[in-house]
């Protein structure tokens, strides 16, 4: 799995990290998602999958499953 933030099409709700910690934070001025893990391992897919869904931005691209 590869994962890729827009950084321009964030809208800062944090939805991202609510569902996956682990891969994704937000800078602290403005709320913008930071990907902290572009190839995270199997056993997060599910909630990176999860948290790309639930984006009200659409911001969150997920490629491949491995």
């Amino acid at each position: 799995m590869k994962v890729h933030v827009d950084e321009d099409r964030c809208c800062g709700a944090g939805s991202c990290v609510l569902r996956a910690p682990e891969v994704f934070d937000q800078r602290d001025e403005d709320g913008i998602v930071v990907l902290l893990d572009a190839a995270p391992p199997a056993d997060r897919h599910a909630a990176v999958r999860e948290a790309a869904d639930v984006c009200p931005a659409s911001a969150i691209e997920v490629r491949g499953d491995a």
